[in-house]
């Protein structure tokens, strides 16, 4: 019971609330290059597309299972082959630091969280003891197991896939689930037919792009990523490329599995209309994966609502709110599913999980980038029944045409997620159709006949006498709407700078922005909370976050120095020069950090493998226990950086009940923060005004310091 208990103290806070973020998640979303500052935006990655697609290869079987080790689908890297997956098998292992530099590394950021003086006592007392307490141990068997039973992969991502992820009985929404709010396409007609509708063809726009992405993804012919300034440039990690598409979480009691489909079988993509799931062929049949013309796209599409109207769902239960629920819930409910629906069931979902993606098709028309991100995140109380959180990509297009992507978290981190959107939101709705207009819309299915309505032919059964899918669904709506209302979502749009002028300030844009939000979380609870900032390991086989930690003494000074509120003592020189080299030596060490967290030197993941590697009953080091230990990994502010120049907004979940998610983009000239929490706590607002409080004054006292005449010696 002993290593139960810490495992769960060293897994509980170092995921994202199992977002993992990756944090779910979620982060999730590591967007920290192995830079010392992180790419603002995807086009630093290095991609030269491909004009030589191959056909897609049949894999050696239908579908895959994954029960969360990627050794086990990784031969189907070798069997895809191509540029995208050419550099695996030369990547470095993920590294496993020394004890005395993860302790180094970790006290500074765990003092200034102290309670007492005695409490940072007794915490370098047990920092002290730590190897003698037997981590010395722990880390012989953490080695063993790197050069072991992991030694072609990562010893952390099977720990981190199953007990971060598939074993996490929480709801995937909220919890797990992050998303992407798209800008405008605004070359979208002003006015649409009366069949069809600008949600339509914004979705009709992006499905089409991402048959593109997804053939070159499928066919390994899209280039492996790559980040560095210079030449060579860094390899990054593909493994996530294979859970992306024709893929689908699979609820289990206890543990979940994920199931991968071979694409080169099946060309549909699922559509949810009102709470009913569609499937509509997308692509060519003829295993080249080409798109087919967006006129058909389209037609097929508004077929979707056609039917969905028609049938006003009333004799079928809502499906989609299981999804949302708790895992061995919805593993029941599954269960009963297949039970009273039988065959007829077991191919429905299959059709269903080996989709390409999930486009949500959502009556709402939302205007500001709040009411926006609250339908992309969870859909809400009048659309969370339009989704099934399961799928890998769930793209969502309103009826006005705003667009966005809800992702599911656990074999896929966010950053090759960013370049599938990156490379769907590049062609506009205009571009597509100058490209569409050459292909022949002619010799296709008509939309009558191809579209599919998946759970139609269940009906008689799910809502039998002798089913209890009804019932299953109710207790599944109940919650979601509890969990729903209990959440609050703020976006703030600071327009008073960017990075330009943190960059002519002398600034690291990311690490000064972290400080502004140390600020500002500061002055929100009076002291400063653990914070996270994800920080992705993919130059290592298999890797996927690390932690950079943004409290430190550093920070805590800095904070401390500009107080609970503004001193407005800007004018005073010697005041304004100490805050300013407190704000610079801060935004240094966090640099410093996210620099050894890019290679896999932070802490906190070092931590979790020698907790996993403690035996059952056996004692562990007594700083596992420790109150300032669990306090410094307890993320009360979970934050991650994506900066898109096509990305108004992106967001997930906090991680604890008193913290908060804060997902932010720092673009030239503005800044965007994404803030949830519970709503009890009344924080995102507060925290809103914070921040832009907190970066005005920032910015005040910078642009005094380099104004002021310099001193004459």
């Amino acid at each position: 019971m002993l290593r139960q208990g810490i495992y769960r103290l060293a897994i509980n806070n170092t995921r994202h609330k199992n977002k993992t973020v990756l944090p779910a998640s979620s982060s999730i979303l590591s967007s920290s290059s192995t830079s010392a500052q992180p790419p603002t935006s995807p086009p630093s990655i290095l991609r030269t597309m491909s004009t030589n697609i191959p056909p897609l290869k049949p894999w050696p079987k239908p579908m895959l299972e994954s029960h969360g080790d990627y050794r086990a689908e990784s031969h189907l890297e070798i069997h895809i082959g191509g540029p995208l997956y050419s550099q695996q098998s030369s990547l470095p292992k993920l590294p496993i630091p020394s004890i005395s530099d993860t302790l180094s590394r970790f006290l500074p950021t765990a003092l200034p969280l102290a309670k007492s003086v005695e409490e940072a006592e007794t915490l370098k007392e047990a920092v002290k003891r730590f190897e003698a307490e037997g981590a010395g141990e722990l880390q012989k068997r953490l080695a063993e197991r790197k050069e072991g039973e992991m030694k072609e992969s990562s010893w952390l991502q099977f720990w981190w896939n199953t007990l971060g992820y598939l074993q996490v009985r929480d709801p995937v929404v909220v919890n797990v689930s992050y998303f992407f709010h798209f800008s405008d396409d605004g070359t979208l007609p002003e006015h649409t037919s009366s069949s069809s509708t600008h949600g339509t063809l914004r979705a009709a726009t992006l499905l089409y792009n991402t048959a593109h992405f997804r053939r070159l993804v499928t066919t390994g012919a899209l280039p492996h990523e790559a980040i560095g300034r210079k030449e060579p440039k860094t390899p990054l990690c593909s493994v996530a490329y294979k859970y992306m598409f024709n893929a689908c979480r699979i609820p289990r009691k206890n543990e979940d599995t994920y199931r991968i489909y071979d694409p080169s079988l099946h060309s549909h993509v699922i559509v949810a209309v009102g709470g009913r799931f569609y499937s509509l062929d997308f692509m060519e049949k003829d295993g080249s994966g080409e798109p087919l013309p967006l006129e058909v796209i389209e037609a097929r599409l508004a077929k979707c609502v056609e039917l969905s109207k028609k049938s006003g769902g009333g004799d079928l239960p809502l499906l989609g709110y299981l999804t949302s629920d708790n895992r061995d819930t919805w593993a029941e409910a599954r269960e009963e599913l297949i039970r009273v629906g039988g065959v007829k069931m077991e191919e429905a979902l299959k059709v269903l999980e080996s989709g390409a993606v999930l486009i949500c098709l959502d009556e709402e028309e939302p205007v500001s980038k709040k009411q926006a991100s609250e339908i992309f995140w969870t859909g809400g109380l009048k659309s969370g029944h339009n989704r099934w959180f399961d799928k890998s990509i769930q793209l969502v297009c309103t009826k006005n045409g705003k667009a966005g992507m809800n992702g599911e978290h656990s074999m896929m981190d966010g950053m090759p997620v960013v370049g599938y959107c990156d490379f769907i939101t590049k062609r506009s709705y205009n571009d597509v159709l100058v490209e569409s207009s050459a292909k022949s819309s002619g010799g296709y299915e008509s939309a009558d006949d191809n579209v599919k309505d998946i759970f139609a032919e269940c009906a008689g059964e799910l809502t039998s006498t002798g089913s209890n899918v009804a019932s299953h669904v109710e207790k599944s709506k109940s919650n979601f709407d509890n969990l729903i209302s209990s959440h609050e979502l703020q976006v703030q749009s600071f327009q008073g700078y960017g990075s330009n002028a943190i960059k002519k300030m002398g600034y690291s844009p990311d690490a000064y922005v972290q400080m502004a939000m140390q600020l500002a979380t500061y002055r929100l609870w009076g002291e400063q909370g653990g914070t996270y900032e994800a920080t992705q390991v993919r130059p290592f086989l298999h890797g996927r976050t690390e932690t950079t930690r943004s409290v430190s003494p550093a920070s805590e000074a800095f904070v401390k120095t500009m107080g609970i509120r503004p001193k407005r003592d800007e004018m005073d020189a010697t005041k304004r020069a100490e805050k300013v080299a407190l704000l610079r030596e801060a935004v240094n060490s966090h640099v410093k950090y996210i620099g050894l967290a890019a290679n896999a030197m932070g802490v906190d993941r070092h931590f979790l493998g020698l907790a996993l590697s403690a035996k059952e009953g056996e004692a562990v080091p007594s700083l596992f226990s420790h109150p300032l230990y669990a306090r410094s990994k307890t993320w009360r502010v979970s934050t991650s950086h994506l900066t898109h120049p096509r990305f108004d907004s992106w967001g997930y979940g906090e991680v604890v009940p008193d913290g908060v998610g804060l997902a932010y983009s720092i673009h030239p000239n503005n800044c965007m923060f994404c803030i949830t929490s519970l709503r009890e706590n009344d924080w995102p607002e507060r925290l809103s005004h914070l921040l832009e409080e907190a970066l005005v004054e920032m910015q005040t006292l910078n642009e005094m310091e380099l104004a002021a005449p310099a001193s004459k010696l």
